[in-house]
């Protein structure tokens, strides 16, 4: 958590810079002496550029973007005990269609995996247990683990409209995005890490893990709304999934919504 706090404050501080620089640049620029009056001058006018016949052949079409960031729930009954903030580690290659119109639009799509990790408080997630919904058992003041999360890995398609301040070269200037993936859920599984007594002493040591492996009281399906804005190489992201993590029936209605940078592609 403190690791992406300071990259993003990072992040932030040099974009700032970036701007200051150029706005002084502009400034600096517009003290320099008119030059002196000619009927040439008079009748010569900036010409604007025609972005439909910029060449894009160098630009890449395709790239790698990577994601890291928050994860949370909301919707959850005060029943469900998530514990901070969870993670996210995304990864998708995508290709790049400039529009002809205007190049500094395109359209991309791509594919990769998400996964999200949630974290609780002294509860147990039932991911393997009988019946026909997913129980959150509180075990607050009996055998608990130290640490215990439920994992999720979707197979992804992202598709996006963006925007490019310079489309000639997509690592310089502002840049923006809204979109849509859809996702499968891949593989689902809880974790808990060092049991522990109702005392909170150590039942088999602090290396003991226990993983449990069961998809089938959540929802197989994944379809997110998504948003970027950044400069260069780096964008700040947010995603919120419309659909349910759990199966409709099989436990409370709660979404995931995700908070992180990314870099490359955009």
């Amino acid at each position: 958590m403190k690791k992406l706090l300071l990259l993003i404050i990072v992040l932030t501080a040099s974009i700032a810079t970036i701007q200051a620089q150029l706005v002084k640049s502009s400034k600096d620029s517009s003290k320099t002496k008119a030059p002196a009056y000619s009927s040439y001058n008079s009748n010569a006018t900036k010409s604007k550029k025609d972005w439909s016949k910029v060449d894009l052949n160098k630009r890449p079409a395709d790239h790698l973007v990577i994601q890291y960031g928050y994860d949370g729930w909301v919707g959850a009954p005060d029943s469900i005990k998530t514990k901070g903030f969870g993670r996210h580690f995304n990864f998708y290659g995508m290709i790049d269609k400039p529009m002809k119109s205007d190049p500094h639009y395109s359209v991309a799509y791509g594919l990769g995996f998400g996964t999200s990790n949630i974290f609780f408080d002294n509860q147990i997630v039932q991911l393997g247990g009988t019946g026909n919904s997913l129980a959150f058992t509180d075990v607050s003041n009996s055998t608990h683990y130290a640490k215990f999360k439920l994992t999720t890995i979707f197979v992804e398609i992202p598709a996006e409209i963006r925007f490019y301040e310079n489309p000639e070269n997509k690592t310089t200037g502002w840049k923006g995005a809204v979109g849509v993936k859809a996702g499968l859920l891949l593989k689902a599984y809880t974790k808990g890490k060092n049991l522990e007594d109702g005392s909170g002493n150590s039942i088999y040591g602090t290396a003991y893990v226990n993983k449990v492996i069961d998809k089938r009281f959540l929802d197989g399906t994944k379809v997110a709304f998504t948003g970027r804005i950044g400069y260069g190489f780096f964008t700040l992201h947010a995603d919120y999934n419309v659909l349910g993590v759990i199966k409709s029936g099989a436990g409370p209605t709660v979404n995931t919504y995700s908070i992180g940078v990314s870099i490359g592609g955009l």
